[in-house]
């Protein structure tokens, strides 16, 4: 009975319903073109649940009764966490190359990264392959922060075990390095894997931001763009209270604040564009003048160290 209940199709009211529900609880927001999406991937979720309708799902969602954990497991259903590694590199680079050195001439102890929808991993790890490979000592010039809403895509992240299609930006040499493959897949360099610490966390939660403290930088790539513009400024204007003045913000390359906050400035890199939050007090190091940095390395010792 439920799995032929379960086909039944979304009412108009029904479809309002659960669209209104998950942009309240995580900010997806699902438009008419994604009408059929949603119905095919809660029936789903019913026929496991063996529930009759889409009524009586929602009513579970909504009071809870069936637990916290069938929450996270619909949204798994619901949202894409398709990522690679290295994926933007020009984004990356200019994290590396130019955002951290110059955040490091600015104040003492590590920048503090965190990678927002960080999905299973590659993009948190992809930044530390990469700060070792400029010479930065993660943990010291370093720390890497990732969240995601999603529990499943965490346990992946902390496995760190990759299939082929994570690598389709991988340089050989790099893959080589911090991968070793193992029953059909790839394990990524417990030097690699420790330098990265991962949470649970909802974008429409701020006030459990203060669990990743301060932050220099927050990374989130092809996050917004599911959510209407509404929430869009809630979770931007979440970052800007907690990102420091002059910290950085790096969106996708399709995502844009414009028409949805003035709380950042444009910053133009060498390697590439991403938003930087006002400075309240003296001028940022420009970033693209980072020879003081490189010098500063090399009369403390550090130039080069793994």
């Amino acid at each position: 009975m439920a799995s032929e209940a379960a086909q039944q199709r979304l009412s108009d009211a029904e479809y309002r319903m659960f669209r209104d529900f998950f942009r309240s609880v995580c900010g997806l927001w699902f438009g008419d073109d994604s009408r059929f999406l949603l119905e095919s991937r809660l029936s789903r979720r019913m026929r496991q649940l063996d529930v009759e309708s889409f009524a009586a799902y929602h009513y579970l969602l909504r009071k809870g009764a069936a637990g916290e954990d069938e929450l996270a497991s619909v949204i798994d259903e619901l949202t894409t966490n398709e990522t690679y590694f290295f994926r933007e590199r020009n984004q990356l680079r200019a994290l590396i190359d130019e955002i951290v050195p110059a955040l490091l001439l600015q104040r003492a102890g590590p920048v503090n990264v965190w990678s927002a929808g960080c999905s299973s991993g590659e993009e948190p790890y992809s930044i530390v392959m990469m700060a070792l490979e400029a010479g930065l000592r993660p943990g010291i010039d370093l720390r890497v922060q990732a969240s995601d809403i999603s529990r499943r895509v965490l346990a992946k992240a902390r496995e760190a075990e990759y299939r082929e299609a994570s690598f389709r930006e991988t340089p050989p040499d790099l893959r080589a390095r911090y991968f070793k493959e193992r029953s059909g897949l790839h394990v990524l360099s417990p030097d690699v894997r420790q330098h990265v610490s991962f949470t649970r966390l909802n974008l429409l939660e701020p006030a459990r931001f203060s669990l990743l403290g301060p932050l220099d930088v927050v990374l989130c790539r092809n996050v917004i763009i599911y959510f209407d513009r509404e929430t869009k400024a809630r979770v931007i204007e979440s970052f800007a209270g907690r990102l420091a003045p002059g910290g950085y913000l790096l969106l996708g390359h399709s995502e844009s604040l414009i028409h949805v906050t003035s709380a950042f400035e444009l910053a133009h890199l060498r390697s590439d564009l991403v938003y930087r939050r006002p400075q309240t007090g003296p001028p940022p190091v420009d970033p693209r003048h980072t020879a003081a940095f490189s010098a500063l390395r090399r009369t403390t010792g550090a130039e080069g160290e793994r």
